[in-house]
């Protein structure tokens, strides 16, 4: 694997390691990565030797910082539904689908669709240095990748509308009390207590796994929301405030939205 390529995977004692690469961007995703996570899952799907999948982010800085805001300044709305939004949904669902345990390893910002991409995993382990939120509402948008219908079966839904609707960012430990999260971790114990927590997945029993991981998603119940979500995602690309708002961004100053 070279440095350049947007997906680094790599499989090693009975673990696949996705790794999103952009480390200079904080690891923010293009199309071409929801297509390069989704082979990787597939991969990992179909090796009999995987036992368990980590995703995390290169660099010390940020797990995913979400969707590249530049891409997204660029998109008409029927561009935003299926490019983005439900492109998103199709490779998560493989993380919700697939029959082995998925942990995040959240090393840093998990923002927007970073946020979305560690809760639609089974666990989140976080260092002490991470913060999470969905800062998409600071420029006029709404979560795209699941997060409307997510974020409310893991933190609540007050909690859950404190982050979507006022963009909070919170802590590692606001995060574990809200029920984000599964553990935090010193920055300087994170790949060690990682690779702890994994190898309880590694050697439990692969079938008993998947069945309880299975049976516990039952429960989560997304086709109707998450289409509800895409199309609203979409829609909201032909509003005023979200070009005011990528200005905004861009010019690294506060939005002013009118309602337009």
């Amino acid at each position: 694997m070279t440095e350049e390529k947007l997906v680094l995977v790599k499989v090693e004692d009975g673990v696949c390691l996705i790794s999103l690469n952009r480390p200079n961007k904080l690891n923010s995703v293009v199309p071409e990565m929801l297509d390069l996570i989704s082979e990787a899952l597939d991969e990992a799907e179909a090796d009999k030797t995987v036992r368990c999948v980590v995703i995390t982010g290169i660099g010390d800085r940020a797990f995913c910082a979400g969707a590249d805001v530049t891409f997204l300044s660029g998109l008409s709305s029927s561009e935003a539904e299926m490019v983005i939004s439900r492109k998103g949904h199709k490779t998560f669902m493989k993380i919700i689908g697939l029959s082995k345990p998925v942990v995040a390893a959240v090393n840093g910002y998990a923002l927007g669709g970073g946020c979305e991409l560690a809760a639609v995993c089974d666990f989140r382990i976080a260092s002490e240095k991470a913060r999470f939120g969905q800062s998409e509402i600071n420029l006029g948008l709404i979560p795209g990748w699941g997060g409307t219908q997510l974020l409310p079966k893991l933190v609540g839904v007050a909690k859950a509308k404190e982050m979507t609707m006022t963009g909070a960012i919170l802590s590692a430990e606001e995060a574990l009390r809200a029920g984000l999260v599964n553990k935090v971790v010193a920055p300087d114990r994170f790949e060690e207590e990682v690779k702890t927590f994994v190898a309880s997945l590694v050697n439990g029993p692969p079938l008993a796994l998947a069945e309880a991981k299975r049976l516990v998603n039952m429960s989560i119940d997304l086709d109707s929301g998450l289409n509800a979500e895409a199309e609203a995602f979409g829609s909201l690309f032909s509003t005023s405030d979200l070009k005011e708002g990528f200005a905004a961004f861009k010019e690294k100053r506060k939005p002013t939205f009118k309602g337009e």
